[in-house]
């Protein structure tokens, strides 16, 4: 009954002209990285709005959204993930989390991956087995690469950069410009921290690092700081 009652509030809530244009945003069309997703055009705060109107709302209604073809259907239940998350105890937290990464193939955007992963995954293996991000960063999946290194914000907000940085070399050489972005946003957030710690591991690696990671991870540097990395004069 509640499922039903979710699905006509989001029905309700669609917004056709904003729908296409989160279409474009999202690449959406043929080849690019979010094909044949499906838009309803309803705001970030109107989702954390029904979110709140369904606090009620338990795993299986959340895990029931992640089914929909339908982003924003998608990211609510994402966002009802996350606040049952941060109220159930450690076996309905563990449930969450396992449900998390048995439907990643449906945490299918930069989005939905960013909203979520640091949250639920990041915080649930802070003091356990980290080893399933590693798992993460060799997937053939980009989202689930992208999981893996932006699971480790939740680290670095308690000033723990091990993982970050490990995960970041993996996906040295990774493909993709979503990958690229996430880690030199990672890396950036180590620097506004402990600037030594963002330098140490860029001396290293900013002659092999991929130009648009370095970027990211320097953005915050000061100017000249910034550009002596970019002209390689460190």
């Amino acid at each position: 009954m509640m499922a039903a009652e979710i699905r006509s509030r989001l029905e309700e809530l669609a917004d056709p002209e904003r729908a296409e244009i989160l279409r474009r945003f999202f690449k959406t069309g043929p080849g690019e990285y979010g094909e044949g997703d499906m838009f309803r055009g309803i705001s970030v705060p109107l989702l954390r709005k029904l979110c709140r109107d369904f606090s009620r709302a338990g795993v299986d209604e959340a895990v029931g959204l992640l089914a929909s073809g339908w982003h924003e259907d998608r990211l609510l239940g994402l966002l009802l993930f996350i606040d049952r998350y941060k109220k159930s105890d450690e076996a309905h937290r563990t449930l969450i989390y396992k449900h998390y990464c048995a439907h990643t193939d449906r945490i299918n955007n930069w989005d939905l991956v960013d909203l979520s992963s640091p949250q639920i995954v990041g915080c649930h293996l802070q003091a356990r087995d980290r080893s399933p991000l590693y798992r993460f960063a060799l997937s053939e999946s980009l989202w689930e690469r992208r999981i893996a290194i932006v699971s480790t914000f939740h680290f670095i907000r308690a000033g723990d950069f091990g993982d970050t940085l490990a995960i970041a070399e993996k996906l040295m050489g990774d493909k993709e410009d979503l990958i690229h972005k996430a880690t030199g946003w990672m890396l950036r957030e180590v620097g506004k921290r402990k600037v030594e710690v963002l330098e140490g591991f860029l001396s290293e690696y900013y002659r092999s690092m991929p130009r648009t990671m370095l970027r990211y991870a320097i953005e915050k540097l000061p100017e000249p700081r910034r550009q002596a990395w970019l002209k390689g004069r460190v």
